[in-house]
């Protein structure tokens, strides 16, 4: 079952387009599943039948979310449905599997005053640097760079890691991202984002990218650098905004969080839900339509605030 597990692989990433962290997380609920297969015995998938499958959902449910059993679900009926497919299996065992059922959460946002404390707090000019501080306020500028542009355009963390420098036109304020499924979208930012951007291409990047011909090599085209000049990581960018969220007095959130929030700011102010939608990169409205459920609690607790009879 190992090539089969290869080949499925190779179908999700060159044909079907599945982003990288989709793919990993699919190889290795899929990995996790034969391995305990081939433990009982089990090295043909055909061999395989729907009460094994969902004993074995049953028995990692008590360990795992809701939302990473709804993933394991997906990753074995894609893979089955896929064997099936191409004649490997004469009958798919997961056509009456149902996905478990997620509780329906809020996501967590800022209010609008939070998120106007937290770019105003990482937009504060750093301190006059001196010749052995000069990384240190590069990397303020960066920060602030980074922080207005994801709550500016609601692009993924991931998304930001990937631009490089001729995905953004200054000239029409607007960033070319690559989203899930290799799907390429254009977001709009406004003037605050641009200002941070254009300082940090001007004072910061030139500093973390280095002086010398090896440094701008590691930098390459990347928009936004590490400390060593290769690119930003995901890690990294995380670390920042749970920082900067302490440094501003603010919930402490992850960088999902500016997403989440930019979309409910948008809805408040009047965007239409499609436009959200297409801004976030969602290929279903019903992703988009949970912020207008955050919008409809923040209505109700500023009634219950303000409303005298509430």
């Amino acid at each position: 079952m190992d090539q089969d597990l290869q080949d499925f692989t190779d179908y999700l990433s060159r044909v079907a387009g599945k982003s990288p962290n989709t793919v990993r997380s699919y190889r290795a609920d899929l990995a996790g599943f034969l391995h305990l297969m081939h433990l009982h015995g089990i090295d043909d998938p055909s061999q395989i039948d729907l009460a094994t499958i969902r004993s074995w959902l049953a028995h990692e449910a008590s360990t795992h979310a809701r939302s990473t059993m709804a993933r394991k679900t997906a990753a074995l009926r894609s893979f089955f449905g896929w064997l099936s497919r191409h004649g490997r299996i004469q009958t798919d065992p997961t056509l009456a599997l149902s996905s478990p059922k997620q509780s329906e959460h809020l996501p967590r946002i800022l209010t609008h005053d939070q998120a106007r404390t937290l770019m105003d707090t990482v937009d504060q000019d750093p301190v006059e640097p001196r010749e052995d501080k000069k990384v240190q306020a590069a990397l303020q500028v960066r920060d602030a760079a980074m922080l207005e542009l994801l709550y500016a355009t609601g692009m993924r963390v991931a998304e930001l890691c990937g631009l490089d420098l001729d995905d953004v036109n200054r000239h029409s304020r607007t960033a070319k991202v690559l989203g899930k499924g290799s799907k390429e979208r254009v977001l709009p930012y406004g003037l605050p984002a641009d200002r941070a951007l254009g300082r940090w291409l001007r004072e910061g990047r030139p500093v973390l990218a280095g002086s010398t011909a090896k440094a701008a090599r590691k930098a390459g085209q990347a928009l936004f650098l590490g400390q060593l000049g290769g690119r930003v990581g995901q890690r990294q960018v995380r670390k920042v905004v749970h920082q900067a969220a302490g440094q501003a007095g603010v919930p402490d959130i992850a960088p999902h969080a500016l997403r989440h929030s930019a979309a409910t700011h948008m809805l408040d102010g009047g965007a239409d839900l499609r436009e959200v939608q297409e801004m976030l990169g969602h290929s279903s409205l019903r992703t988009t339509q949970r912020y207008t459920h955050v919008s409809i609690e923040q209505l109700r607790a500023r009634y219950r605030q303000a409303f005298p009879r509430a």
